[in-house]
């Protein structure tokens, strides 16, 4: 299917929308989450860094000589393990005497390493957030409070490495990335189902239509949703509809020349009647009325043919047609004694038309083969795609390739000794294009004519 079919296909534009949402909101569900997670564990991270924090300010005081000491030190193990990613620090500040000094105190986990902090010093209570470098080229996230004791400044300094806090928002957003994955192909998979079982009805219109225009019913057939039932119920009415003004117009192009042959009729008998002195005049007359006559039937063929030649839902069995035909054919020419040979053709093969018009086609055939053949006749048929080929063989003189095209005009005949009106190969081909086929004229291998009339086949 090329992408101009691909756009204009309603399967492809509902599975586009609906992928398209489905990708959208996977995409804004998993940016969405990710961010409030992340922000969750950054929030239980700086929480967490405050309670160490609080622990620290609740367990400091000075010794008897004024150094600041803990009375009791934090219990959480990663405090003396070195450079486990988690660490305290309490530097002096400047004042009452004493010069600043970083790092009085500090955690084991910091070893032989001090924290270098800003210098700025945070208002004495309040609690300051920083990133900084923190040992092993760590980055750090740290807290910091200023505090007074006995007229000490202090600041107290917990920090943490943030891998704590990267590692397992990377974690959660690979495997939520991973689950919404899983999610989004589910809901496409449910999306392209939903797709193709609300399309089936119209899979079955289409069905149904198919059966309508090869021939197999004349209106649409099946169950179809309540959404679609309309279309069909309209859709069935058009098609009466078509068939009622088909049937008015051949009734009336039947109509019309049972009017003019009438006339034509009495002219023929007048002209006969007539004495031998106006025999010039009876002879004109009379040519001129078989011309006329000639001119009617081509005419109310090609009408029929017109009429019925679109009409959806005409179909005509091949097998039976082409036996009635040799029926007749043999008794009209009994008197030639010829052999009508119907090779095997599969009884299912059928014309995607109206009887009437494969008759005036395939007799025409038949009786033009009859009136040159000299003993024998050969008839098949088959089918390829869809499409019917008949093939009508005669053993007669054939008639030379330079004339075979002329032979296919109207009014044209090959002997004039022969019986005819010259129409018969003009109405077959006429008949055949109104249907989309065409007739062909080829040597037969039975050394006389092969006429090859392909026309559209019924499924």
């Amino acid at each position: 299917m090329t992408f101009a079919a691909l756009r204009g296909s309603l399967r492809y534009r509902l599975l586009l929308g609906t992928l398209f949402w489905i990708a959208a909101s996977i995409f804004v569900a998993g940016w969405g989450l990710g961010k409030l997670f992340h922000q969750h564990v950054e929030t239980q991270f700086h929480a967490e860094l405050k309670t160490h924090l609080d622990q620290l300010t609740a367990q400091l005081a000075l010794d008897e000589q004024g150094r600041p000491v803990l009375a009791l030190q934090p219990g959480d193990p990663r405090l003396n393990q070195p450079f486990a990613g988690l660490y305290w620090q309490i530097d002096r500040l400047a004042g009452s005497g004493f010069p600043a000094e970083n790092a009085v105190l500090r955690s084991r986990s910091l070893w032989d390493q001090v924290l270098d902090v800003p210098a700025d010093a945070p208002v004495t209570g309040e609690v300051h957030r920083h990133r900084i470098a923190g040992p092993q080229g760590a980055r750090l996230g740290m807290v910091e409070r200023r505090v007074t004791i006995d007229g000490l400044p202090l600041r107290l300094i917990v920090a943490a490495d943030e891998n704590l806090m990267i590692e397992p928002v990377s974690s959660f957003q690979g495997e939520l990335w991973l689950a919404l994955g899983i999610l989004g192909l589910g809901l496409a998979l449910a999306a392209l189902v939903q797709v193709f079982v609300g399309t089936a009805p119209l899979r079955s219109l289409q069905a149904a239509l198919g059966r309508v225009r090869g021939g197999a019913t004349r209106q649409l057939e099946g169950v179809f949703p309540t959404e679609i039932m309309p279309l069909v119920t309209e859709f069935n009415s058009v098609l009466m509809q078509n068939a009622e003004v088909v049937e008015r117009a051949r009734t009336q192009a039947g109509n019309l020349a049972h009017a003019l042959k009438t006339p034509l009729s009495v002219l023929a008998n007048a002209a006969n009647a007539t004495g031998s002195e106006d025999g010039e005049l009876a002879r004109l007359v009379a040519a001129q009325v078989e011309i006329a006559r000639k001119q009617v039937d081509y005419h109310l063929a090609r009408a029929q043919a017109a009429a019925t030649a679109r009409m959806p839902g005409a179909r005509t069995p091949l097998l039976s047609a082409i036996e009635g035909l040799v029926r007749t054919m043999q008794r009209i020419h009994a008197a030639r004694n010829l052999e009508m040979v119907i090779h095997p053709l599969a009884p299912a093969l059928a014309f995607r038309g109206e009887e009437h018009d494969l008759q005036e086609m395939l007799g025409n055939l038949i009786d033009n083969a009859c009136k040159w053949a000299i003993s024998r006749i050969e008839i098949r048929a088959h089918a390829r795609h869809d499409r019917i080929t008949i093939c009508v063989d005669d053993d007669g003189k054939g008639i030379a390739a330079d004339q075979r095209d002329a032979m296919l005009q109207r009014g044209v005949r090959a002997d004039q000794q022969v019986p005819g009106t010259g129409l018969g190969l003009a109405i077959a081909s006429d008949l055949a294009h109104l249907y989309g086929g065409h007739l062909a004229l080829a040597d037969s291998p039975q050394g006389g004519l092969r006429a090859t009339l392909t026309l559209p086949a019924a499924r």
